[in-house]
């Protein structure tokens, strides 16, 4: 199947670490394992076929443990349409799925990378996203 568009552009928008203090960081390290990974997409047209998409990564404690850090990062993406008249199922497919294939070895390195320089350095995620799943969850 033909791409429908071209990336542009890719960065991370937005970084952040918490972690309050030692104890916090040590009881942390104990128990990352029982973090969460969540994901939120996010597109806004932009201009002559052009669209903003935020695929913002939240790790947090399923827990709500007393002694927690949080991470969070926006990676955002830049992509122009190569066509006319895209239909929104179609549009969807290249917001979703599409372009978060093509970014995600990018997008997890620089997520990894945020864990292990903030102190974690055996964490790694186990799982690859799979994003047509995501999708059809959503729609279903």
């Amino acid at each position: 199947m033909e791409k429908k568009y071209t990336i542009l552009a890719k960065f991370i928008k937005d970084i952040s670490v918490e972690t309050k203090d030692t104890q916090t960081y040590l009881f942390v390290k104990d128990n990352i394992k029982n973090y969460h990974l969540k994901i939120h997409i996010l597109s806004k047209a932009i201009k002559n076929k052009m669209i903003e998409i935020d695929t913002n990564l939240v790790f947090e404690d399923k827990k709500g443990n007393e002694f927690r850090s949080n991470f969070e990062m926006t990676y955002t993406s830049v992509i122009k349409l190569t066509e006319d008249n895209i239909d929104k199922e179609k549009l969807e497919k290249i917001i979703l799925i599409e372009v978060q294939n093509e970014i995600y070895p990018e997008l997890e390195k620089s997520f990894l990378n945020m864990i292990h320089d903030s102190g974690y350095d055996d964490f790694t995620i186990d799982k690859k996203i799979n994003f047509e799943e995501l999708y059809k969850s959503r729609i279903s």
